[in-house]
């Protein structure tokens, strides 16, 4: 009788062992498949954050050959042209009536020319603060358009901005406005920047909105371009928008 109960108690501690075991097994393989998934969704978003530099970084060489052909063609040929307004307003003041206004025109058409080569051209926009860069392109969108922009911006904290995070909030910031200008029919946009405890960007027009779950669905090019340039520098783009409510776009750090 003690031999039976000594054998029973002896597989049971087999069986124990046995189902411990199996439990340490499933649990390391468990772990297993986790880091190796963990690894592959890694490689997949510095593949992704890898891409969309390099996406990133053919587009600024492109801007800047825009720039540079605007600076040096197009501006060019405008100092030529108003310089031979002037010589004709010399050689027959009697006209001077008449071309005063196109000279005006030409001179306010080769200053806009100008600030939209500086605000293409990344070399310029890393030599000078970013917060300063977009306050001087609001300044030069309400010169140009009729739709009223106001910014606020708080700087009340510190902080340094690397060369990809001015690069890319700028950009952000000019693919917000260019929708708006576009599509939204806007006649006011506030842009509220805070620095405290982390960097925001809040962009608000009051145009006619649009439905964002079905944007979403749809994959829009310039919204999802967006997303991918904040994700280079882990920002995060959220956008809000009711139809004839008009729409907001926040870009922040993530925490």
């Amino acid at each position: 009788m003690y031999n039976i109960s000594l054998g029973i108690i002896i597989i049971l501690i087999f069986v124990i062992l046995i189902v411990l075991f199996c439990a340490i097994l499933i649990k390391l393989y468990v772990s297993k498949i986790k880091n190796y998934t963990k690894v592959i969704y890694q490689k997949d978003i510095d593949f992704q954050k890898a891409l969309n530099a390099t996406i990133v970084e053919t587009q600024e060489q492109v801007l800047y050959n825009i720039s540079q052909d605007l600076h040096d063609d197009a501006g060019q040929q405008l100092t030529y042209i108003n310089f031979q307004i002037e010589n004709l307003k010399f050689d027959s003041p009697e006209l001077n009536e008449f071309l005063d206004p196109l000279s005006a025109s030409v001179s306010r058409l080769s200053e806009s020319i100008r600030g939209i080569s500086h605000s293409l051209n990344n070399q310029l926009l890393l030599q000078q603060d970013i917060l300063k860069a977009i306050e001087t392109e609001v300044q030069r969108l309400n010169k140009n358009t009729k739709v009223n922009f106001n910014l606020s911006i708080e700087k009340s904290g510190k902080k340094v901005f690397s060369d990809n995070e001015k690069i890319i909030i700028y950009r952000i910031f000019q693919e917000s406005i260019n929708n708006i200008l576009k599509h939204a029919k806007a006649k006011q946009v506030t842009i509220i920047i805070e620095m405290m405890p982390f960097f925001e960007m809040t962009i608000t027009d009051n145009g006619k909105g649009f439905d964002a779950d079905i944007e979403k669905s749809k994959g829009t090019m310039g919204i999802q371009n967006m997303i991918n340039r904040a994700s280079i520098i882990n920002y995060n783009v959220r956008i809000e928008s009711e139809i004839s409510k008009g729409t907001s776009l926040f870009l922040f750090e993530t925490k």
